[in-house]
């Protein structure tokens, strides 16, 4: 996951590659996750560990590019999905950042990649503004302090790995065990709420193009559009900024898909993250969920559509929080790292997908101009992870008075994501006219 940032270093006269490694080189220190770096164990017996690395360099992860002429918003977009579609070196801590220059006007763009196993969307904003400042002036960092090598940090040998690996998967069958008769619990809790007709069925959801095997490359488009339009149409609605997020994004696809004549009589269905963080939590990690909601792409009036899709998120919402009553663990402590893969492969090759159509998720940003080596940010758009099956990801970032769509695509699947993007203000027009 990531995003790509889009800077005016106009009034900045200090602003430089040099600047920028310096100011990131002071924050990042102050997040110990991001220095540390993969352990596997062997033969995949469990799951890999998070480990101090003791030589990270902070010039391991970033790297300056410059676009091609006449470095237009295509030329960035082009070079950004190319950035994206790289594998993070895993011999090293999971992040990196690119300085892109030569954008028109005297732009600069940052792009930057993390590992979603290090952290969710929401601990994704929270850095941005550790390493972002308030003021044109970068704010003097203190120098983090020195804190010995927790125990779980340091890095285990081999012997004690494969010692590790093989009590986990001695504990399988039970941990297999306690994993079933949690999930069933939490099935018993759906099943009143899946029988509900505004919710999505959890078979037979319709396939279209981009529901299909992913390939290698990755393409990326955005569009921005006012915060306080999105507000207003929410208000005269009476429903969530999810769910106008969810009706914009639902237009665009479904103007897509009737273009390419392959609209389907029956809802999409949308993959929606709900954080479960706790008011106040800034830790950085992974602490969120999934729920599914109907996208009402079979509803042509757009209001109708906002409707529908609210009634369908406001029970998946209730349901997640009743499911979130009874403890389900990760099917990653459930079973060893192989054994999972073996079975997602096997379900894989049976046909076996996931039941939705697309993910997208909303996180929400600083309302205050951020700054970073001087330079003014005026939009952060975006970047996240591919789902199999699903080639297309759909994430907002509301910064500053605006909110900003990316759109990361398989190129194979969707061939122009700027048809997507361009279709996100016009949707927004619809439903103001809707309200007028």
């Amino acid at each position: 996951m990531g995003g790509l940032t889009i800077l005016d270093p106009t009034d900045a006269p200090d602003f430089s590659f040099a600047r920028l490694a310096q100011i990131t080189d002071e924050r990042i220190r102050q997040v110990p996750r991001l220095t540390r770096k993969l352990r596997g164990c062997p033969f995949d017996l469990d799951r890999p560990y998070l480990v101090d690395d003791p030589d990270f360099d902070v010039e391991r992860h970033l790297h300056r590019i410059a676009v091609p002429s006449p470095g237009g918003l295509r030329e960035l977009a082009a070079v950004a999905g190319h950035l994206y579609s790289r594998h993070l070196d895993r011999r090293k801590s999971l992040w990196e950042m690119w300085l892109i220059e030569g954008l028109e006007q005297g732009r600069s763009a940052i792009l930057i990649k993390t590992h979603h196993a290090i952290m969710d969307g929401e601990a994704g904003a929270g850095l941005t503004t550790l390493l972002f400042d308030t003021e044109p002036e970068p704010v003097a960092q203190e120098a983090a302090p020195h804190v010995p090598r927790s125990h779980e940090a340091r890095e285990p040998g081999t012997l004690r790995l494969t010692a590790g690996g093989l009590g986990s998967l001695m504990r399988t069958p039970f941990s297999l065990l306690r994993y079933g008769y949690q999930l069933g619990r939490q099935l018993r809790v759906m099943l009143p709420y899946l029988r509900q007709p505004e919710m999505p069925p959890i078979t037979g959801v319709p396939q279209v193009s981009f529901n299909a095997p992913l390939g290698p490359e990755r393409a990326f488009a955005w569009s921005s559009v006012p915060l306080d339009s999105v507000k207003r149409i929410k208000d005269h609605f009476q429903v969530k900024v999810n769910d106008v997020v969810l009706a914009l994004t639902g237009s665009a696809v479904r103007r897509y898909l009737e273009a390419r004549g392959e609209l389907p009589s029956e809802p999409l269905v949308a993959a929606v993250p709900i954080s479960t963080r706790n008011e106040g939590d800034g830790s950085v990690g992974n602490q969120v969920t999934a729920t599914s909601v109907s996208w009402a792409t079979d509803v042509a009036d757009p209001a109708e559509r906002l409707l529908e899709i609210h009634k369908s998120a406001s029970t998946a919402k209730e349901m997640e929080k009743a499911m979130r009553a009874h403890e389900l663990q990760p099917l990653g402590d459930a079973a060893p790292p192989r054994l999972i893969n073996l079975a997602f492969r096997a379900l894989t090759g049976a046909g076996v997908s996931i039941p939705m159509n697309v993910a997208v998720s909303n996180v929400v940003g600083p309302p205050v101009a951020l700054y970073t080596a001087g330079a003014r940010i005026e939009h952060i758009y975006p970047m996240s992870v591919l789902l199999p099956g699903i080639g297309l990801n759909v994430t907002t970032f509301t910064y500053r008075e605006r909110m900003d769509f990316g759109f990361t695509v398989d190129p194979e699947l969707i061939p122009d994501a700027w048809s997507l993007a361009e279709g996100i203000p016009a949707a927004l027009r619809e439903l103001e006219q809707c309200v007028r």
